[in-house]
């Protein structure tokens, strides 16, 4: 059974017009033409499509069966040109971005929710990666767009400063070293800690720090999320690390505060990076804009200008 999408159209013209003169003039057909075509489908199939009389023509029941089966695969025809096209027009696709774990919890969800609502047709891809391993991968062009921390910048990449990214030390109001008004990283090593699921880029950024020291991370519970550090620590299940943006966002309805961690590597600025902004495909393009236009100097000032923590 051979029916092209000439055949289908017509079929639905001449039923649409009651008229096989009309259908191909509709069709953009010779009359002669149209009339070969449904014959033909007619002898394919071994019954009649069209009834015919004085007035024009009207399906069979077996027609009326192939028109509607016509028009579902015509509709969908015209939505795969229209998505096509789209794709063609570089207002469709997909874009890969790779963050770490403080950047997708905190920075990102914002700018990504509005950009998804006023971009309908692109699609993102994200995955939580450590900051080193995101700069080796838009460096080798395995993923569109990069949110990692500046200290793991390689050479070669276009680099845009996003948000500061301190992290601090979360603890019990009435934990012993919440007086304190910075914790020494490795005075951590010899507490309780709540951490994140393994393979999560804070998890193995705290871990390396750790086990560079020789000392292994004291974690009494892993949970899913930063916010479930925050509750986890305010249960008295533990000290956690988490970006002070968390904290700031927990410390008034929980009974925890936020401390100083005092290491090198805690004071974090996350950067917006790519190979080249130029050759991005037109929907990380347009993700890339977006994503500068969030991180304007004014957001970057008003993130580095710290509340007291507490």
């Amino acid at each position: 059974m051979r029916f092209d999408l000439i055949d289908l159209r017509l079929f639905q013209n001449i039923a649409g017009t009651g008229s096989i003169t009309r259908g191909a003039e509709r069709s953009h057909l010779a009359l002669a033409s149209a009339s070969a075509r449904v014959r033909g489908m007619e002898d394919m199939l071994g019954v009649p499509l069209l009834m015919r009389g004085r007035r024009g023509v009207q399906p069979t029941e077996a027609g009326r069966a192939l028109l509607d089966h016509a028009r579902i695969v015509l509709q969908q025809v015209e939505t795969m040109r229209g998505e096509l096209g789209a794709f063609s027009r570089g207002l469709r696709g997909s874009v890969r971005v790779l963050a770490n774990t403080s950047a997708l919890s905190e920075h990102l969800p914002g700018p990504l929710a509005a950009f998804l609502a006023d971009n309908p047709t692109i699609n993102l891809d994200l995955e939580d990666r450590e900051s080193p391993a995101i700069a080796a991968a838009i460096a080798a062009g395995d993923a569109d767009i990069g949110i990692a921390s500046q200290a793991a910048l390689v050479e070669g990449l276009e680099s845009h400063p996003f948000r500061p990214d301190r992290l601090v030390v979360v603890a019990r109001r009435d934990h012993p070293l919440a007086a304190r008004r910075q914790v020494d990283f490795a005075e951590l090593l010899e507490v309780d800690l709540v951490g994140l699921p393994r393979g999560t880029a804070l998890d193995e950024h705290v871990a390396m720090h750790a086990a560079r020291l020789g000392r292994p991370l004291r974690l009494r519970v892993r949970v899913n999320s930063l916010d479930a550090v925050c509750t986890m620590v305010a249960a008295g299940a533990g000290m956690g690390i988490v970006p002070e943006a968390t904290a700031r966002r927990h410390r008034r309805g929980l009974p925890i505060v936020a401390r100083r961690l005092a290491a090198p590597w805690a004071d974090r600025h996350l950067i917006l990076c790519v190979r080249d902004s130029r050759r991005l495909s037109r929907p990380a393009r347009r993700l890339f804009d977006a994503l500068r236009a969030a991180a304007s100097p004014q957001r970057l000032r008003e993130g580095l200008r710290s509340a007291p923590m507490g």
